[in-house]
Formats: C-alpha cells, sequence, structure tokens
C-alpha cells in the first residue's frame, strides 16, 4: 500500500513540476485582426505568491503600441522562477502580442523567443487578468492555427472551468503609473 502511495505522489508532483503554459508554432489568427485597444496601453501590476512561501513579489506587465493591431509586450519583476524555462536572461521578458476572440472570449497571442503563448486576457472593473492556457489543454496534435483555434473553442465549450497553468496567471493587475 505504502508503494502505491509513493508512485502516486511521485507522479502528481513530477505532473505539477513539469507543468508550463501551452506554446505552439501557431497563433489563433494567421494575422492580427483586432485594433489595439487604448484602455490595454499602460503598465499593469500585481504581486504574485512565490512558490514554497507565502511571501508575495511584484510583478508588472507593461503593453505599448507596436502597430494598429499589435502590441509590445514586457514582463519584469519578480520572474526568478522562469530562468530554468529558458525564457529569460535579464530583468525582464519582451516579446509581441496580438488580439483574438476565440467563442466570445478575449485571447492573447504571445510571442516569445519563437514560441506563441496563448493567454485569455480579462479587464473587468480596470482590473486586468492574463490567463495562459496549460500545456495539455488539449490532446490533439496542433498542425495549424486553424486546428488550434478550434480546439481552444472546443475546450472552452466543454469544460466549466478552463484549463489554465495557476502558476503563471497574473491575476487582478492594476494600472501604475
Amino acid at each position: 500500500m505504502k508503494t502505491v502511495f509513493e508512485i502516486s505522489l511521485l507522479f502528481i508532483l513530477s505532473t505539477t513540476l513539469c507543468s508550463c503554459p501551452y506554446s505552439s508554432a501557431y497563433y489563433l489568427d494567421e494575422s492580427p485582426t483586432i485594433y489595439v485597444e487604448d484602455a490595454l496601453l499602460g503598465k499593469w501590476a500585481t504581486f504574485i505568491k512565490k512558490p514554497g512561501s507565502s511571501r508575495e513579489e511584484p510583478v508588472k506587465l507593461i503593453f505599448s503600441k507596436r502597430t494598429d493591431t499589435e502590441y509590445n509586450i514586457t514582463f519584469t519583476g519578480y520572474l526568478e522562477d522562469l530562468r530554468p524555462f529558458g525564457l529569460i536572461s535579464a530583468d525582464s521578458i519582451s516579446g509581441t502580442a496580438f488580439m483574438s476572440t476565440v467563442g466570445g472570449y478575449q485571447f492573447l497571442n504571445i510571442s516569445i523567443n519563437s514560441r506563441v503563448y496563448i493567454a485569455q486576457l480579462k479587464l473587468k472593473e480596470d482590473k486586468l487578468s492574463l490567463l495562459p492556457l496549460l500545456e495539455h489543454f488539449t490532446s490533439k496534435m496542433i498542425r495549424n492555427s486553424t486546428a488550434l483555434r478550434n480546439s481552444v473553442e472546443v475546450h472552452y465549450k466543454t469544460r466549466v472551468h478552463p484549463m489554465l497553468d495557476d502558476d503563471f496567471c497574473l491575476r487582478d493587475m492594476v494600472k501604475v503609473n
């Protein structure tokens, strides 16, 4: 009985430690079509809990206009837990993003280091949340933008709570100077 418990614990632990946001070579839309929202531009800040601690660390998200349909996006602050993933080499992560709408939900297609991360975007009562999809939100092999869009749409239609990567969620960010 002890062996079954240990194996189960190891499996759960390894699954948890290996989880990361869904990344792809494809976008939800092949090209951006939704115009930049001025309400998103600027600096947004929140605090995240440091894993294994009750201590909270600041994280800042900065949106600026790249083109009429694309954003420059930068994450700064507590990013030490991202170093093992090879996403950062300095004190920030920078990339580009554009908005897509799937099934009535808004998503950001965030391109960082030639990988595309899909995150649901919620702006409610002057608070912004960026909620990336979990790596294994779908078991399908994604071979193009249409397949990715269909998988996200089916996922949101068939789940009460979408599979989000809670370790990377930035919830209830407020706009700062």
